[in-house]
């Protein structure tokens, strides 16, 4: 039996002139690594911080809210869940500053009681917060975020409904918020004393009513709900506990983190496609050496195991490397996110996450390099006689095919710990597989149309760079695959992020509607009509909308289908308020399914749904749904359905009834116009706010903006991740420049003793990197681009209309930077002296 100690001393031996190359393949796995154990310490870290500050998350030891003003009854449930309570009303609504005449839709939050329990309300003075809740004056809190972008200062006024409110000072933080959600809805606080005075809750406002509790310490509060599961069922009261809250938070997080292990993920594989391309160079460069073992008595396992060490040892080292770098890196994270944040993340060193870096770094080290290092047991003694020979390693080897079974299974084992679902992790697994395969075979390819179509009429250092590209030792292979994947990662992200921003401008294309007014009351529908007018816009639509709740289907009760499990109906589609209008036609984000559209017939009313919204309440046409519009039951029956284009700026609605049924029920209306500029937005928000103080206008060009914001701090962090990817592409680059050097030494000396100058070498070697990242790049471009239409098609049903500006600046960047790495690297190449050719030194 062969001894372990001679094995790792062969090994050692062997490796005293090529460390600096198994340096380089140690390399290509450090980076990946590295965004693996970052992304691991930082997910680790966030759920012991959220663990830690779930309390000061939700802000009090029970939250339980309601879309709906509770009734008497549900106000009795209300005071005997607990002594200490607060209470807040919040809602959607203009906001008005006199000094600059700014308007601006936010979200009013009548507040009363002590809350946040838990936490800390960061206020600016800092006295504001009392000032707020004991004064007993007409102030308001606002966000820091609507303070500045309107250049009001506390002590400002903010006019809420028909009521001015002097601004006590301005919200930095309110517990279990994030900057993301500040953007998209920046807060006005306001007493809830003077809610009623506002007059902005009218009939179909809609608006969210929370209580907040505080227990005494060692109160089991999941216990309590438990034991009031049932009457808070009854009364439409959701419940939010620590322990709920936590969970959400957790999960949601957990979700993010294990999306950017992914693409860290992907950073390793893209090394490993370095380790074997490195490990291949390297067996290559020692076949005289093995053979010479081989003459000596040593067996093909043995001279498998020891370079199987030396790999493995490389491996480990460049894993620890890694993890220590990514332990280093994740100290930076919280920043980055720092947006989508509803916590400060205490950072420490996870154990956890370390031990799995360097395990997942050496099993992808050992395991890549198995393909090329299979090739050392087959290599036999005859090659020091004769270094020709090939019959020896060119035979098949069924060895490699398990090998690229566990390598598929790895990489699907991995995909399945980080998403938990199988069919992810298939997914996962072959989309890369497709892949890497689609930029193998354009390499290979790329490789037989230069072999096959050689131009012999160019010049000579064309010639010779395009020869380079298949010659022995070529790297096109392996660049097109390491900087093509690189390039694919970065163009995809951002022609996903131009994609989902196209989705939403097309709403403010041609003569869409940009700016939609709700919440008009019956009474105030012709005055805000005219005001339209007076501002010269058009009403491109005006839509009366009736609020109800569901109380039968097909003759069973809404709670009978609840206590139900077979019935599989899912219970926000029995619980919801459902906001339903009344016309006897389609309009142009409809289209008709099944059956007709909304009518009367003989007295039975029949309504039409969203196709995909009966499907998921197991319905069909035909069965019988009953509505409480309001303490009224009206019997309906489903008559058709309708496949609605959700991506149009339309009123659309689940529920459409016929016209004469709903007339006379309790309704507001919406209206839909367009607007020519921001200053005729402004001014006509002025006029409305003024006027009608309960109307709310949403500007649809203010959101495209914010959603622009959103989407720019999510490509950030993405981008910072992908930038691990393209990094270790660059490394793959120059690691494999490096160690092919030697083979180039060769070459230029050669071609020098036969008359080519420096410059011709230097020509020859800069169109050759320029070819390979040039091809690369437009490959990935490529794929990036067949990947964002399939997502367009088939994802998100829109048109992909890619702008190609930033994308040619991908490639000029991803280019250059192959260029100047590849000359860098070969720098040696143009210094040797021919007279190293003639004394065989090269």
């Amino acid at each position: 039996m062969t001894s372990l100690s001679w094995l790792f001393r062969m090994a050692w031996r062997d490796s005293r002139r090529s460390r600096p190359r198994l340096l380089l393949f140690m390399s290509s796995i450090v980076l990946g690594i590295a965004a693996l154990v970052a992304i691991n310490s930082f997910g680790d870290n966030l759920a012991r911080t959220i663990d830690e500050q779930a309390q000061e998350l939700l802000g009090a030891d029970l939250v339980l809210s309601s879309g709906r003003q509770p009734s008497p009854k549900t106000q009795t449930l209300l005071d005997t869940i607990g002594p200490e309570r607060s209470m807040e009303v919040a809602f959607p609504s203009m906001i008005f500053f006199p000094k600059s005449g700014n308007v601006r839709l936010a979200q009013v939050k009548a507040v009363e009681g002590g809350f946040p329990y838990y936490g800390v309300w960061e206020a600016e003075p800092a006295a504001a917060v009392n000032r707020f809740r004991q004064s007993g004056e007409q102030v308001a809190l606002v966000d820091d975020a609507l303070l500045v972008q309107f250049g009001a200062q506390p002590g400002d006024s903010v006019k809420v409904g028909t009521l001015t409110f002097v601004v006590a000072g301005r919200v930095l933080r309110t517990p279990g918020q994030t900057a993301v959600t500040t953007t998209v809805a920046p807060t006005v606080f306001i007493p809830a004393k003077y809610l009623k005075q506002t007059g902005l809750l009218q009939m179909g406002s809609r608006a969210q009513y929370r209580y907040y509790y505080k227990f005494p310490a060692g109160t089991d509060v999941d216990k309590l709900v438990a034991a009031n599961e049932t009457r808070l069922d009854k009364a439409g009261l959701n419940v939010d506990t620590v322990s709920d809250r936590k969970r959400q938070t957790g999960r949601a997080f957990a979700d993010l983190t294990r999306f950017l292990n992914l693409v860290a993920f992907v950073a390793l594989l893209l090394g490993c496609v370095g380790v074997a391309s490195s490990v291949h160079l390297y067996v290559k460069e020692k076949m005289a050496s093995v053979a010479v073992l081989r003459c000596l008595g040593a067996s093909g396992r043995q001279a498998f195991l020891i370079y199987l060490i030396q790999t493995s040892l490389m491996g480990l080292l460049g894993a620890v490397l890694g993890t220590a770098l990514g332990t280093a890196v994740q100290f930076a994270l919280p920043e980055v996110f720092s947006g989508f944040l509803p916590v400060e993340v205490s950072v420490a060193i996870s154990w956890k996450a370390v031990a799995q870096g360097i395990l997942t770094g050496l099993v992808v080290a050992v395991l890549f390099a198995l393909l090329p290092l299979l090739m050392v047991r087959k290599i036999s003694p005859l090659r020091t006689l004769r270094t020709d020979y090939q019959e020896d390693v060119s035979s098949r080897d069924p060895l490699r095919w398990l090998v690229y079974t566990l390598i598929a299974a790895f990489v699907t084992g991995f995909a399945w710990w980080q998403t938990r679902d199988w069919k992810l992790a298939l997914g996962f697994t072959v989309g890369l597989g497709i892949t890497f395969a689609v930029l193998t075979v354009f390499g290979l390819l790329l490789m037989w149309l230069v072999r096959r179509f050689f131009p012999v009429s160019w010049s000579y250092v064309w010639r010779q760079s395009l020869a380079n590209l298949y010659r022995p030792q070529n790297q096109t292979l392996i660049l097109v695959i390491s900087i093509g994947l690189g390039t694919f990662l970065i163009a995809t992200l951002y022609l996903v992020q131009s994609l989902l921003l196209g989705r939403v401008q097309l709403s403010g294309s041609g003569q869409q509607p940009n700016m939609v007014l709700f919440d008009i009351q019956n009474e105030q529908k012709a005055g805000v009509q005219q005001l339209v007018r007076e501002n010269k816009l058009p009403i491109l639509q005006s839509v009366p909308i009736v609020t109800m709740r569901l109380a039968e289907i097909n003759g069973r009760s809404v709670e009978e289908l609840q206590a139900d499990t077979s019935a599989k109906i899912p219970d926000w589609a029995l619980t919801r308020e459902y906001r339903v209008t009344y016309r006897d036609s389609l309009i142009v984000s409809e289209k008709m399914a099944e059956g007709g559209a909304p009518r009367q017939e003989a007295g039975t009313i029949y309504i039409s749904l969203e196709d995909a919204y009966l499907k998921r309440i197991k319905g069909k046409l035909g069965d019988t749904l009953t509505f409480n519009v309001q303490g009224a039951l009206v019997p309906t029956v489903v008559g058709g359905t309708r496949q609605i284009d959700w991506n149009r700026v339309q009123t659309n609605f689940l529920v459409v009834f016929p016209n004469g049924v709903l007339e006379q029920a309790p309704q507001f209306h919406v209206l839909m116009t367009r607007v020519g500029s921001t200053e005729q937005s402004a001014a006509f928000q002025r006029q409305l706010v003024q006027q009608y103080p309960n109307v709310s206008a949403i500007d649809l060009g203010l959101i495209l903006r914010t959603i622009d914001e959103i989407l720019d701090k999510i490509s950030f962090v993405i981008r910072f991740m992908a930038l691990f990817s393209i990094i270790t592409g660059l490394l793959v680059l120059g690691s494999s420049v490096v160690i092919s050097k030697y083979q180039r030494v060769q070459e230029s000396v050669l071609l020098r003793t036969i008359g080519a100058s420096r410059r011709q070498i230097l020509l020859i070697t800069a169109i050759e990197y320029l070819l390979l990242g040039l091809l690369a790049a437009l490959t990935g471009i490529g794929l990036s681009l067949a990947g964002s239409w399939a997502l367009a098609h088939y994802v998100f049903e829109s048109p992909f209309n890619p702008t190609y500006g930033p994308l040619a600046l991908v490639v000029l960047v991803v280019t250059t930077l192959t260029v100047v790495i590849g000359l860098f690297n070969s720098r040696d190449v143009l210094v040797r002296p021919p007279l190293e050719v003639l004394r065989a030194e090269a």
